[in-house]
């Protein structure tokens, strides 16, 4: 496809036609992670920096916006920077400049965009805009040969989805949550528990030595492939004053809240993929670390389907799968006078 420079307007080919290595350096900063990636051609990475907010934020129990922005503003040139040095790049280097737009914290986001933006302007590059939940089915592109069509699972802290990705640029939302998303219930819970932030992952390690059927949770009937967890969030509340001051056993609750959770999970898509007769699945966003959920999803090879999801460190926050949206043009913006937004409407 091709983008214009910045400045100079010049023609510049990006992605899988334009028959020469494209290298996009990409920012994310929407939430509590402020990253810079190099990616070749989509797939390769030459450098990824993360630097994370999670010592900060744990006292407290969960992100506070204004606090992240300014964590955002102290780190960005160093991992930009650091970017550079890893791969021994340089600027003129860079077929183009991307960051996230969207949906996330605005003040987070701002400061990875307009950086972004600043790198494009004065090195005369081409920018790219990406959506944060693009990105994340992008992080499967990462280091393996997959390509369209496949069924694709995006299970993150603010969305879950089942997703229809015909072709790099045409995705199709079949289904997602009208409530909580699964990484919400799952942080929620593990409050109701009483375990520190991140709450999630620790949950999980917690269930991992727990008994998934030590107690029998409801699964919401909601029509179609759309989620609802809320109700599932309110019986763990109810099981957890059940004990009223005695020994709580904490590791069978979570392991019976994420056995519930995760096979809701594959339920739907197992149904959205025989619906649409696709033998390839991918799963994307910070929950498809989640031990149940990958050892589900895994299972369907079993019946014949090819499973995709992406590397431990690319599943959380990070800019290389930013950088590998950019590249594929998946649903990019191109205008750099794009204003960042907080959520999908």
């Amino acid at each position: 496809m091709e983008k214009r420079t910045l400045f100079s307007e010049k023609p510049v080919n990006i992605g899988i036609e334009s028959n020469c290595d494209n290298y996009i350096m990409a920012i994310e900063s929407s939430c509590d992670e402020t990253a810079c990636a190099i990616v070749k051609n989509g797939r390769e990475v030459i450098a990824n920096i993360v630097a994370s907010q999670i010592k900060t934020h744990e006292k407290f129990g969960g992100v506070i916006p204004e606090i992240a922005a300014r964590e955002h503003l102290d780190a960005i040139n160093v991992v930009v920077q650091e970017a550079f040095d890893v791969s021994g790049l340089k600027p003129e280097n860079i077929t183009a400049f991307a960051g996230t737009v969207g949906p996330g914290l605005v003040g987070c986001l701002l400061v990875g965009l307009n950086a972004a933006k600043t790198l494009a302007l004065v090195h005369d590059k081409p920018f790219i805009g990406v959506n944060h939940l693009n990105a994340h089915l992008c992080a499967n592109y990462i280091d393996t040969e997959l390509k369209p069509p496949f069924m694709a699972l995006l299970v993150s802290g603010g969305h879950t989805q089942i997703i229809d990705v015909e072709s790099y640029s045409k995705q199709t939302i079949l289904g997602e949550t009208i409530d909580d998303a699964v990484g919400e219930a799952y942080d929620k819970v593990a409050r109701l528990i009483g375990l520190p932030y991140p709450g999630g992952p620790r949950l999980d390690k917690l269930a991992q030595i727990g008994n998934p059927h030590a107690f029998e949770l409801p699964q919401a009937k909601v029509d179609g492939y759309n989620f609802s967890f809320s109700g599932l969030k309110t019986a763990v509340l109810r099981l957890v004053k059940s004990f009223d001051g005695q020994e709580m056993p904490v590791n069978d609750i979570c392991a019976s809240f994420q056995e519930c959770v995760s096979k809701t999970l594959v339920k739907k898509l197992r149904h959205a993929l025989e619906e649409r007769g696709y033998k390839q699945v991918v799963i994307a966003g910070g929950v498809a670390a989640n031990s149940e959920i990958r050892k589900k999803v895994f299972a369907l090879e079993n019946e014949g389907y090819k499973v995709f999801a992406p590397a431990m460190k690319y599943c959380t926050d990070n800019a290389s799968m930013v950088a590998s949206c950019a590249y594929f043009n998946t649903n990019t913006f191109d205008d750099v006078d794009v204003e960042v937004f907080s959520r999908v409407s």
